[in-house]
């Protein structure tokens, strides 16, 4: 009988173990690429959320601060709320606001400019803050004749505190009527001294803030002029969005008299409201406090006067509450399945809360859609920051008791 004996099988895997560590081998793979996906899809969002927070701190500190000292040197009655001529060679221009019927540039700490409201939310406000610089603050001359055009204004006292290249604002002995403002062109200090009449000059050549002559005519006697300081620190500020970028005009910030310059990017909306003190009459009592009770982006008749926006309703203006949203820098992926975007599913709303005297909050939802940018807003994340700034100044007024 012949005997047979077997080979010693091969060394090796099986097809079938073969085919099984490939299988393992892809998912670990898709695991790890999922893993990978995920990390750095959260890298891109914890670098957004710190970019839209760094850019949104500079924006709303930027703001604030000028808030903070808005209406310094410019808290007098017959100043705040003043129609203001202006005319400046760099091309900066007074915000309008409406009064009644007519179209005015007041002169007073804030003036709002609302954005319109649309289906998608509201667009961004223009807020402009104003400040004088005089070490004096509220430094003033009456005016002893009538002035009826001209480089000469003749005044009631030596011009001390005066200075060559001070900014003036003439204002009438009432409130609410037409203001001018200019530069005193001549060294007050090269005045005879009295008995001799004193007076300040005004001229156009080589100085920024002047006409040549006031635009407007003042009565000798009743009319006073306010001394804002130097030119070159004259604080007539504009805020704005446009395009994703918060941009600022402003007098004392070199090149951005007519053309804003961007101060931080992707800042999507600006939004403010005013903060009033509504009583009226006696009742007003600013040397004793501002109180807010009602809360406004639009301008109101506060003083009860019944004229929408006239000097006194600036002068009901205690606070303003100032909102800034701010986007991050790079958008996210939409989403594999639908194609569309859920970073953000719902736009933002600001000013939803009450503050601490339980006045009621006028909340608005913010159109945060940048002008031809072809991302979705919705692929982007984005952060709302908030203040309420006490204009520190409405109730420090000279003549208060």
């Amino acid at each position: 009988m012949k005997t047979f004996h077997a080979f010693p099988r091969a060394a090796g895997f099986s097809l079938v173990e073969l085919m099984v560590s490939v299988v393992i081998g892809l998912l670990a793979v898709l695991f790890a690429t999922r893993m990978m996906t995920d990390a750095e899809r959260n890298k891109q969002a914890a670098l957004g959320g710190s970019d839209s927070m760094q850019n949104g701190m500079v924006a709303m500190f930027s703001i604030s601060s000028d808030a903070e000292h808005a209406g310094f040197g410019l808290n007098d009655p017959l100043i705040v709320g003043c129609d203001t001529e202006l005319e400046d060679v760099d091309g900066y221009e007074l915000a309008p606001a409406t009064r009644g019927a007519a179209v005015v540039r007041p002169l007073a700490a804030a003036i709002i400019e609302p954005g319109a409201a649309g289906v998608n939310g509201a667009a961004p406000d223009r807020l402009s803050l104003y400040a004088g610089s005089s070490l004096s603050g509220t430094g003033t001359l009456g005016i002893t004749t009538d002035y009826i055009g001209g480089t000469r204004i003749d005044v009631d006292r030596v011009p001390y505190g005066f200075s060559q290249g001070d900014v003036l604002l003439v204002a009438p002995g009432q409130p609410g009527g037409r203001c001018s403002l200019a530069q005193v062109s001549s060294d007050p200090d090269d005045l005879a001294p009295p008995p001799s009449q004193q007076f300040v000059m005004i001229a156009n050549a080589g100085y920024r803030f002047n006409s040549g002559a006031l635009g407007a005519q003042y009565v000798g006697g009743a009319s006073r002029i306010f001394n804002l300081g130097p030119g070159a620190n004259l604080a007539l500020r504009t805020w704005s969005v446009d395009s994703g970028y918060l941009r600022l005009r402003a007098t004392d910030l070199a090149g951005s008299g007519e053309d804003s310059q961007a101060v931080a990017d992707n800042i999507v909306s600006l939004k403010a409201q005013y903060g009033f003190d509504t009583r009226t009459g006696d009742l007003f009592t600013p040397e004793e406090g501002m109180r807010i009770g009602r809360w406004s982006a639009a301008m109101i008749d506060a003083d009860g006067d019944g004229v929408v926006g006239g000097a006194g309703d600036y002068q009901h203006v205690a606070a303003l509450r100032i909102a800034v949203v701010a986007r991050a820098k790079n958008p996210e992926r939409p989403d594999a399945t639908t194609g569309e975007c859920t970073a953000t599913t719902v736009r933002p709303t600001v000013f939803a809360n009450a503050d601490a005297q339980s006045v009621a909050a006028v909340s608005v939802t913010v159109d945060v859609a940048v002008a031809d940018d072809p991302v979705n807003w919705r692929c982007y994340r984005y952060r709302v920051f908030e203040t309420i700034v006490p204009l520190r100044n409405a109730g420090w007024r000279p003549t208060a008791s």
